[in-house]
């Protein structure tokens, strides 16, 4: 993933205003952030299309920023690796809200289920809602929200890890650079997380 100089620059210069006791920076934080924060929503979405069926990436994104605006009036980052953390795990957690939500006793996700349908005069789509095989697709949404529970769960180098290169589409040595830290650690830390959530889940991932 691209990493723009500029990019960090600013956000490190936002942050440092934040910390400073500038109410005026967060609003600028979120604003500067929004399309990276956008494209880990859309990647989140796409690995779990049950989710993605009732809620689009901008659903996501506007309530994981609203958690986010709330996060950071309590906890301070100083660095783009805090910040990146921080922003992570409020998208996390509102995927796992979404898919509980979804797929809990009243969810509607758990009732219907969507197909393309036919089109209408004007040639749109329309859909077509039906009854949802809950052997499937509750389930699904059962693991993926353990899944993100979990992530939670790990230990918080591990956790850092694996939320940059699952969620924020980063690669190892990306990652690396970023945190200032040799490529073989990475590859330690990732190879652990993906262990640790492993055990965590029974062996219902892979990842």
């Amino acid at each position: 993933m691209a990493d723009p100089q500029g990019y960090t620059t600013r956000l490190q210069g936002l942050l440092v205003r934040w910390g400073q006791g500038d109410d005026t920076a967060i609003d600028e934080i979120i604003a500067h952030s929004q399309d990276r924060l956008r494209r880990m929503a859309h990647r989140m979405l796409a690995t779990k299309p049950q989710v993605g069926r009732w809620n689009q990436t901008d659903d996501v994104l506007q309530n994981a920023l609203v958690r986010l605006h709330r996060a950071l009036k309590a906890v301070k980052p100083d660095s783009k690796p805090a910040f990146n953390g921080l922003a992570a795990t409020q998208i996390r957690r509102e995927l796992f809200d979404m898919a509980r939500q979804l797929y809990g006793p009243e969810g509607h996700g758990r009732h219907h289920k969507s197909d393309p349908g036919i089109a209408d005069s004007q040639g749109n789509q329309q859909p077509r809602y039906e009854a949802a095989d809950p052997a499937t697709d509750a389930l699904d949404q059962f693991e993926m929200a353990e899944f993100h529970e979990a992530v939670g769960k790990l230990p918080d180098e591990e956790r850092e890890v694996f939320e940059l290169i699952f969620y924020q589409g980063m690669n190892q040595a990306e990652v690396a650079h970023q945190n200032g830290v040799h490529l073989r650690t990475i590859k330690r830390r990732w190879r652990a997380a993906r262990l640790s959530l492993h055990e965590m889940l029974g062996g219902k991932t892979n990842q």
